[in-house]
């Protein structure tokens, strides 16, 4: 027992300095908004960190389930799966290309990438929610998700979906009032390091225009 609270504190603080160390290089975040945001998009070379759009906290029951939800997990409700709808469709008109997605393996999560459209996506157990929904990513979670910000593509865009939870533990300066949906974006800051360059609520992506 000591020994394995020896280990956990030991994992705590090793995320605490790396994330102190990596926020080090977000200090000075830059916005683009607008046309320039579009077009810097259409460019690629961005992460999309993205919160899953609007779902219920309370799981379906056998009624209210989607066909697919074998598992009766939390699913999208109607503003979260026009939403999704639509920010796809934006994506698309706004002629921004996306290259990988990794998600949360959680049905929202997948439900999010499948309806908007966003390509085959490669889910990984550091995204999810540890079946506890609500109730918080671990440090090591939280030490992942910064590493994946940093690897960035080259003429797309990479998308990643995952919980409040997950993205407040690994970017929590920048994650409050972070809405369904919504996504912080990622780019180079030329040090090797990430900087947040936007953060677009889902309905405002059919807004955005070149």
């Amino acid at each position: 027992m000591i020994f394995h609270t020896r280990a956990m504190s030991t994992l705590l603080l090793w995320s605490m300095l790396s994330a102190m160390l990596w926020f080090a290089g977000t200090a000075h975040a830059q916005n683009l908004r607008g046309e320039a945001l579009v077009e810097a998009l259409q460019k690629g070379g961005y992460v999309l960190v993205m919160r899953h759009a609007s779902s219920p906290r309370e799981v379906p029951t056998k009624k209210t389930t989607n066909t697919d939800n074998s598992k009766l997990e939390r699913q999208l409700d109607e503003t979260g799966r026009k939403s999704a709808v639509a920010m796809g469709k934006a994506l698309r008109d706004l002629r921004i290309p996306i290259g990988d997605v990794l998600s949360s393996p959680t049905y929202r999560a997948l439900e999010t990438v499948r309806l908007a459209q966003l390509g085959t996506p490669r889910t990984f157990a550091e995204l999810g929610d540890n079946g506890q929904s609500m109730q918080g990513g671990t440090p090591a979670q939280a030490a992942w998700l910064q590493k994946q910000v940093a690897q960035f593509p080259t003429a797309t865009n990479t998308i990643v979906v995952t919980h409040l939870p997950n993205i407040a533990s690994a970017f929590p300066q920048f994650a409050s009032g972070l809405a369904d949906g919504e996504a912080l974006i990622f780019g180079p800051d030329g040090k090797g390091q990430a900087i947040l360059v936007a953060r677009v609520r889902i309905e405002e992506w059919p807004a955005l225009h070149f």
